[in-house]
């Protein structure tokens, strides 16, 4: 199997383990695609009025995206790092063990980005966060934040591995936002913390 395989394989099956299933199921509330926008991602977790298992969800979804990028870096240097990186983002939003139906990609891109380069990924975070404070909407803070990231990473003149591998996230992650930009335009889109 040639490395560069290897390293997709790798993020892809590390990016689709869905964490915020296994934690709600393990914690007595059953499927959480069943509730809320059916996503298995932190922001629908805490639509369980369950903070602690989305606070969970949220810190392995990172997680697992930042093994992606270290593990794959490791076997494949800068390529094996965007490979596996980029791999564990869609394997989060399309596990193959779901039916190709997981979450949103934002915890898993941020631990993606975090890895690859801390500064550009927690000035995401931060951006993230300043949103959320703001608007009290997730999913308009994650498009703010990842929409961010390849404009930091441009003007910080970041290497142009870590600026390819912030604009193909952030595609994905406008892309699996599509009926949330519908909502937001709408004026439809629910804050953080309802249960819709």
């Amino acid at each position: 199997m040639s490395g560069g395989i290897s390293v997709l394989l790798i993020g892809y099956v590390l990016g689709s383990i869905p964490f915020g299933l296994l934690l709600t199921m393990a914690g007595g509330v059953g499927d959480v695609r069943k509730i809320g926008s059916g996503s298995i991602g932190a922001t629908n977790v805490l639509r369980t009025g369950r903070k602690g298992l989305a606070a969970g969800t949220l810190l392995l979804d990172a997680l697992k995206g930042a093994a992606a990028v270290l593990i794959c870096a490791r076997l494949g240097g800068t390529g094996g790092m965007f490979l596996g990186g980029f791999a564990a983002v869609l394997g989060h939003m399309y596990p193959v063990w779901l039916k190709f139906r997981g979450g949103k990609g934002v915890a898993t891109g941020f631990g993606v980005l975090i890895a690859a380069n801390p500064l550009i990924g927690l000035a995401g975070c931060g951006v993230w966060a300043l949103s959320a404070l703001l608007l009290r909407i997730s999913s308009a803070s994650g498009l703010i934040s990842f929409a961010s990231m390849p404009v930091l990473a441009w003007f910080l003149d970041a290497p142009q591995p870590i600026l390819g591998l912030a604009l193909a996230i952030t595609g994905f992650v406008f892309l699996r936002h599509k009926d949330n930009i519908v909502r937001l335009i709408a004026g439809t889109e629910p804050r953080i913390g309802t249960k819709k």
